[in-house]
């Protein structure tokens, strides 16, 4: 196929063989493109004789821009349609929320929450008395923000029966392994009708659990209502309100709807999804792979290496998850590849991060011994294992990680399995 690009005063072909003639096509002249279709294997230099029977369109520069421009208007059109009929009763009709955990994201989501309304209460339930402090009285979390000043709406305290008094939404923000026991120590405090709405991604190293089944079971409640929230979002960009897009994930979809309504603003976008496994799983296992992908960043392996990396553990992860009733398009989407490329790329990740530095050499116990958060794939990456095995998925390169974190395999003799495992057929 010879694709011919026609302008006055010049004509050219473009093809993989003659593309250097690309690069002058004039941008600002009309032009014509045509295709032909040829059955033989001819040369794609020689020139081509016009067609007589295909009728060329010529379709002159501001006639495309004005078609841009249609397309644009009629996606704001429909943008504005949307936006006209959404509703803002639950913003309005929220007094108080609560939010368990005085981590980095636990903090830059009450700060988002707050700056949502101004009459609007936050609550941090937080454990060490200095955080305390240091929201109350200074108005930052020193800890984890200390250049950033939150809303006077934002308060702090460690007496989680107050905390939880009258709350509207909880945002629960607890590190996964830790989950179960805090909340089983509050579970008198919660309403049996208050939405919690999961921050926390991983899986619970000894049940394999996720926070679908922590939340209800710990709190002794199963119709505790339940939401996941997960997605590319670093902390520290919410906190500057950088654009971020996000995911609300629940089997009641009024539910999911409400926490749209209540998180969404002009730099936060969120979808909504009733697939609570997908998003849930994709959360925990791309803390994994971000080790996965810091060893090879460690080790100087280079970009070929690092994406084929990558690529194999989405795979892996797409095959666990649909195993255990995901739907693949949730792996491929927002919580799932995007949440993957933003731990696995960027250097905020703390996953990623701990992969850096076992690729680098370091020992485990003095990366994890010198960082002031947690870095969920560590424990997660134990669980992987079990899950492969349950669901009877085969998943090395995730598989590898746990090794490596049970210093059962060193990162150098991974990558050498890893490249002698079968050739086979992708799927």
């Amino acid at each position: 196929m010879a694709i011919v690009f026609e302008t006055a005063p010049f004509a050219t072909s473009f093809s993989p063989s003659n593309s250097s003639n690309f690069h002058t096509f004039p941008s600002k002249q009309t032009f014509l493109l045509s295709l032909r279709c040829h059955s033989n294997s001819r040369s794609l230099s020689q020139p081509q004789q016009p067609d007589p029977d295909l009728k060329p369109v010529i379709v002159p520069t501001r006639d495309r821009r004005r078609v841009v421009k249609l397309a644009w208007e009629k996606l704001v059109r429909w943008s504005r349609f949307w936006s006209s009929k959404a509703k803002t009763d639950v913003l309005e009709r929220t007094n108080k929320v609560v939010v368990l955990g005085g981590g980095s994201f636990g903090t830059a989501m009450a700060a988002h929450v707050a700056n949502r309304k101004a009459q609007l209460e936050v609550q941090m339930l937080v454990r060490d008395p200095q955080v305390c402090f240091s929201i109350n009285e200074r108005h930052c979390n020193r800890k984890y923000f200390p250049d950033h000043r939150l809303p006077e709406n934002v308060v702090a305290t460690t007496d989680a029966k107050s905390a939880l008094l009258g709350a509207d939404y909880c945002l629960h923000a607890v590190p996964v392994q830790f989950s179960s026991s805090f909340l089983e120590s509050v579970a008198d405090y919660v309403d049996p009708g208050l939405p919690f709405i999961s921050l926390s991604k991983g899986l619970e190293l000894n049940t394999l659990r996720m926070m679908a089944q922590i939340i209800p079971q710990a709190l002794r409640n199963p119709r505790q209502p339940f939401v996941a929230l997960s997605g590319p979002s670093f902390a520290l960009e919410l906190m500057n309100k950088l654009p971020t897009a996000m995911v609300v994930a629940s089997k009641d979809k009024k539910l999911a709807n409400r926490v749209q309504q209540l998180l969404a603003s002009s730099h936060l976008r969120i979808s909504t999804s009733s697939d609570v496994t997908g998003v849930e799983i994709a959360g925990a296992l791309k803390n994994v792979l971000a080790i996965a992908a810091g060893i090879v960043d460690g080790m100087n392996l280079g970009h070929n290496s690092m994406a084929a990396l990558v690529s194999q553990g989405c795979s892996e992860i797409r095959w666990l998850a649909t195993k255990m009733g995901a739907k693949a398009t949730t792996i491929t989407g927002l919580s799932g590849t995007g949440d993957i490329m933003l731990t696995c790329f960027v250097n905020l990740s703390r996953n990623r991060t701990v992969g850096v530095r076992l690729g680098s050499g370091e020992k485990l116990e003095d990366i994890l011994n010198s960082m002031n958060q947690v870095a969920e794939g560590v424990s997660t990456a134990g669980a992987v294992i079990a899950l492969a095995q349950k669901y009877k998925v085969k998943m090395p390169v995730l598989t590898a990680v746990a090794r490596i974190i049970d210093n059962e395999l060193t990162p150098q003799k991974a990558v050498f399995e890893l490249m002698s495992l079968p050739q086979v057929e992708e799927v």
